[in-house]
């Protein structure tokens, strides 16, 4: 194998390893879209289940 060729597949993995990142734009949006949905339920259930909470704790004392 020739040197020329040696470097060009070099440059070309390099080139294939900085394609294998990864979508972080859709980690966050998975991320975002997931504490909205427990927030937006927090939101609906969050007083009965801080009773039910407070009244399974309170049955072990």
């Amino acid at each position: 194998m020739t040197r020329a060729f040696l470097t060009a597949r070099l440059a070309a993995l390099r080139a294939a390893r900085r394609g294998e990142r990864g979508d972080v734009p859709g980690w966050v949006m998975i991320t975002v879209m997931t504490a909205g949905l427990v927030a937006a339920i927090w939101a609906v259930a969050g007083p009965e289940l801080v009773a039910m909470l407070r009244d399974a704790l309170g049955s072990v004392g």
